[in-house]
């Protein structure tokens, strides 16, 4: 794999220790940021759904601020490959393990079976790194996109993929299996890669997954929208966030989300900063003029945001 950035440690941020971590002093969390606990009928409903089939969602894993509102509205973005990761990075609830458990070959007809009874029309897919698999999970990813097309061709679907160390052959895989949309999260600036994500992560190579996901639909004749999402309050830059935004616009990013960090433990990242909705709304117009197709951008924002999702649908369904 060939980038025009090249990966440096030497200029990114060393990771805070978890002692280290727990040292800092949480901020007060401002007024916009009040998150109400999840219920609802809906809510019951799907969590009882996923228990019953065993499938887990990243709305619970990664304790999302939107789980309340999202499961009352019917959506979820449902998580493969088990709930425990081979990554550890910093921002990031997941649990973590050299060797997580094996893949359930019978979790894509699970999955697919799950879709049908929500009566979705436009799902979101993600997963944990499986660092420790030969391709990173993308057989599995592909198996259930092509279930779900299967059980309903009208269905969109939005898979949120690791980065698979950056093998093309992987990336490949899953823009071959008829997806819609092919997302994956630079999470963060440049500088603050290293210090946030682990270290088999990276912004080079995570920008040009992206880039080849696009260019490997383009060869096929394909359609293929890609987003990406930043999280905010992290110790990054002005300069820098418009430096991310330059870099993921010309590997070809469509869609962009914006949102605050927010600490799930003392044991990961201190907030930095907590960004107004004012600083959301000037930052969202400064990607608009990046380029960007579509800009979501707010505290409560997160990668899998039902705002961006129905963009792209709308869009999708449009040129179809």
């Amino acid at each position: 794999m060939t980038s025009k950035l090249a990966e440096s440690r030497s200029d990114q941020e060393r990771p805070l220790l978890p002692s280290e971590a727990r040292q800092i002093a949480p901020l007060r969390k401002p007024e916009w940021l009040k998150i109400r606990p999840p219920a609802g009928e809906n809510y019951t409903k799907i969590k009882g759904l996923l228990r019953e089939r065993g499938l887990h969602t990243v709305c619970e894993e990664a304790h999302c601020p939107n789980v309340a509102e999202c499961w009352a509205s019917g959506t979820a973005t449902f998580m493969l490959g088990t709930e425990v990761c081979t990554r550890a990075c910093r921002f990031c609830a997941v649990k973590t393990a050299r060797r997580p458990p094996p893949l359930d070959p019978e979790e894509p007809f699970k999955i697919a079976e799950a879709v049908a009874a929500l009566k979705l029309k436009y799902v979101v897919l993600t997963s944990v790194d499986r660092d420790d698999l030969p391709d990173g999970g993308a057989s599995h990813f592909a198996t259930t996109i092509r279930e779900l097309k299967r059980l309903d061709s009208g269905l969109l679907v939005e898979a949120l993929v690791p980065d698979f160390r950056g093998n093309g052959a992987d990336v490949a895989t899953i823009v071959e299996s008829g997806l819609d949309v092919y997302a994956h999260n630079i999470e963060t600036v440049y500088r603050l890669q290293y210090r946030v994500r682990d270290p088999r992560a990276g912004y080079a190579q995570s920008l040009e997954t992206l880039r080849l996901a696009k260019a490997h639909a383009a060869s096929r004749g394909q359609v293929l929208h890609t987003k990406s999402a930043i999280m905010l309050g992290l110790g990054e830059e002005e300069q820098e966030i418009l430096k991310a935004f330059s870099d993921l616009r010309e590997a070809g990013v469509d869609v962009l989300t914006l949102g605050q960090y927010l600490r799930p433990s003392l044991s990961h990242l201190p907030v930095e900063r907590y960004y107004s909705p004012e600083e959301f709304a000037a930052l969202e117009k400064q990607a608009q003029a990046a380029g960007f197709l579509y800009v979501a951008a707010g505290p409560m924002v997160r990668s899998s945001y039902k705002a961006a999702e129905l963009f792209l649908e709308g869009l999708i369904r449009q040129n179809k």
